[in-house]
């Protein structure tokens, strides 16, 4: 079992209330990933600059990820700067798009035969153009974000009726469906082909929200925050590389992926950038994990 992650690779620059970094590696395929990669067999498709440091490459290698979908182009890597003085938003100081500008994903012959696909928030035309190219996927998901949804609900659209699975905040999903309640909004998105709403909730952790399924999930508490960059990413990521590790979307399947994807979003906002995520041993992801089933007695 294999999962295909498709996304934007970066270079970030975070200031927190407890700290900042510069040119730090991130990005939604990155985290994603990096995230899955503990669970499945994990392929990246993205574009990098030349100046992107090759020991950030050498790390997804490590991790046993899939780089052949990884294009190295002439330029500057794409690289965001932001700023949180509350952990639920982040303040954007700059984006460079630079080669992610362009960028045309190309699946590489060792993806087409994967079972798994999630799409990192990228323009729905490119998720589209990915949704083409793959030939007999058995689980699909697409993440999106308020500027998609505000400036290309149409593509949008197109991308929702043809994934499985689809990741959205409040926020996201009420403005993408236009009703103020998130279950009411949920059943738009359900209507239009999805088995399965994500509801990402931050702090307040999530819920699944599918046909005859309703399962509301924490957050995994963690002392102290210090960079919720990426955290998203790294829950889909978790969520994904389960479900592609067990092949079925089960209800039962599908709760045990949603405490996964929270052990991995809590390691990965203890620590800014990736660090937590490239450096934590299974033996530990695995006991946050039996704590949660622990403590929702599933």
């Amino acid at each position: 079992m294999s999962l295909v992650i498709v996304g934007s690779i970066g270079l970030d620059s975070i200031e927190t209330p407890v700290g900042k970094v510069t040119d730090a590696l991130g990005g939604s395929a990155v985290y994603g990933a990096l995230a899955a990669s503990y669970f499945t067999k994990t392929f990246t498709v993205g574009v990098v600059g030349t100046d992107f440091p090759k020991e950030h490459i050498d790390l997804l290698i490590k991790h046993g990820i899939i780089v052949d979908g990884l294009e190295i182009k002439e330029g500057n890597t794409f690289r965001w700067a932001g700023k949180y003085e509350n952990w639920n938003q982040a303040q954007t100081l700059e984006t460079q798009l630079n080669v992610f500008g362009d960028f045309n994903p190309i699946l590489p012959e060792s993806c087409h035969t994967c079972n798994s696909l999630l799409l990192g928030n990228i323009h729905p035309d490119l998720q589209l153009s990915v949704l083409d190219q793959i030939k007999s996927y058995n689980i699909c998901a697409a993440d999106t974000m308020n500027y998609w949804i505000n400036g290309a609900k149409d593509r949008l659209d197109e991308v929702i009726k043809r994934v499985d699975i689809v990741f959205m905040n409040e926020d996201e999903l009420r403005t993408y469906a236009g009703e103020k309640s998130v279950y009411t909004a949920a059943e738009v998105v359900l209507a239009k082909g999805p088995k399965l709403v994500v509801l990402k909730r931050g702090e307040y952790g999530s819920v699944l929200i599918g046909e005859n399924m309703l399962f509301f999930c924490p957050a995994y508490p963690i002392v102290e925050v210090k960079d919720p960059t990426g955290a998203g990413d790294s829950f889909a990521g978790g969520f994904m590389g389960y479900l592609a590790k067990v092949g079925e979307m089960t209800p039962h399947n599908l709760r045990i992926a949603c405490i996964y994807g929270t052990v991995m979003a809590a390691l990965n906002v203890s620590e800014f950038s990736v660090i937590k995520l490239a450096n934590h041993a299974w033996e530990h992801i695995q006991l946050m994990q039996e704590e949660m089933q622990g403590w929702m007695k599933i």
